[in-house]
C-alpha cells in the first residue's frame, strides 16, 4: 500500500500573500514561497498530529476557520514573548500535557489561529 511521506505544502488563502508570506517568515521563521520570495521550509523531524475535528470545535478560534496550523516549537515562553514584540495576536492560554508538551496559540494577520507546541522529550522519542 502507498502511504503519504510527509506534508509536502500549506497553502492559505488571503487577500495579500506577500504580506501574510511575510508575516510567517517573520514571525515564526518558516520560510515562505510567494510572489517575492522561492523560499522552501525545511523542517526539523519530529511527529506530525493530523487529527480532524468535528464541525462544531471552538478549539479552532474562529467557527469559519477550517483548518489550524500546529508548528513545534523549541521555546514556547520565547517564542510567545517574540510574537508579542511584533504585536501579533497572543491568546493568553497555556496548556500543558504530560508526556505531550506545552501549547500555546497566537493568529496570523488574518485571524487564522496557529497552535505553538513544545514538545516533551516523551514525544520527540518515535515509538518502538
Amino acid at each position: 500500500m502507498e502511504k503519504a511521506t510527509g506534508i509536502g505544502g500549506f497553502f492559505i488563502r488571503t487577500s495579500d500573500p506577500i504580506r501574510l508570506a511575510r508575516w510567517y517568515r517573520e514571525a515564526l521563521g518558516i520560510d515562505t514561497y510567494s510572489e517575492e520570495q522561492d523560499g522552501v521550509w525545511r523542517q526539523e523531524a519530529g511527529p506530525t498530529v493530523v487529527s480532524p475535528f468535528s464541525q462544531d470545535t471552538d478549539y479552532f478560534g474562529r467557527r469559519e476557520q477550517g483548518y489550524m496550523l500546529n508548528v513545534r516549537v523549541t521555546n514556547l515562553d520565547a517564542m510567545l514573548a517574540q510574537l508579542r514584540g511584533m504585536g501579533a495576536v497572543v491568546i493568553d492560554d497555556l496548556q500543558a500535557m504530560d508526556g505531550i508538551g506545552r501549547f500555546g496559540w497566537c493568529e496570523d494577520p488574518d485571524g487564522n489561529r496557529i497552535e505553538l507546541w513544545e514538545p516533551a522529550a516523551e514525544a520527540l522519542t518515535p515509538p518502538a
